[in-house]
C-alpha cells in the first residue's frame, strides 16, 4: 500500500510542479510583487481533503522544493515555505469543520495564512518591520486567488475524490 501512496503522490506533486510552471509562464495580472494566482495551491486542496494529511504535506514541500530549484530562485523558497506550510496549517485545521461544499473557504482561509506567513518571512529577512502595511494588499488579492483556487478544487475533490482515494 506505501507504494500506491508513494506514486500517488508523486503523480500530484508532479501536476502540481506543472501548474507551477506554466503559471510562471503567465505575465503579471497585477503589478505588485507577490500577487498571483497559486494555480498549483489547487493540488495541495485537493490533497489535503481527499487524501492524508501527511500526503498534503509531502506534495506542498517536494513542490515549493522543486518549484524553487526549477523556477532558478532558490531565495524564493524561503517565502513559500513560509507561507505554504502557514497555509497547510489553516488547512489542517479547518478540514475537519468544513464540508464538501465549503472548501472554497478553507481555501481562502489558507490563502490569508500564506500571505501572513509570507510577510512574517520578509520582515525577518529584511528587518523591514514597515512591510505590514502591505499585507492588506495582500489581503485582498488572497481573498481572491484563495476563493478561486478553492472553488477549482473543490470541484475537483467533488470530481476526483473517490478515484484519489483508491
Amino acid at each position: 500500500m506505501r507504494v500506491r501512496s508513494l506514486a500517488r503522490d508523486g503523480v500530484l506533486t508532479a501536476v502540481a510542479l506543472t501548474v507551477f510552471i506554466v503559471e510562471l509562464q503567465i505575465p503579471e495580472i497585477v503589478p505588485v510583487p507577490g500577487v498571483k494566482l497559486g494555480l498549483a495551491n489547487i493540488v495541495t486542496v485537493v490533497t489535503m481533503f481527499t487524501l492524508d494529511p501527511g500526503d498534503a504535506l509531502a506534495v506542498l514541500l517536494a513542490r515549493i522544493l522543486l518549484g524553487g530549484l526549477i523556477a532558478g530562485n532558490p531565495a524564493a523558497i524561503i517565502y513559500s515555505l513560509s507561507g505554504g506550510l502557514t497555509a497547510y496549517l489553516v488547512l489542517l485545521l479547518t478540514r475537519k469543520i468544513m464540508t464538501e461544499k465549503q472548501i472554497w473557504v478553507s481555501s481562502v482561509f489558507a490563502s490569508l495564512g500564506h500571505n501572513l506567513g509570507q510577510i512574517g518571512a520578509a520582515i525577518v529577512v529584511t528587518g523591514t518591520p514597515s512591510l505590514i502595511y502591505y499585507l492588506p494588499v495582500l489581503a485582498v488579492s488572497g481573498i481572491i486567488a484563495g476563493a478561486f483556487t478553492g472553488l477549482a478544487g473543490q470541484l475537483a475533490v467533488k470530481r476526483l475524490g473517490k478515484a484519489l482515494r483508491r
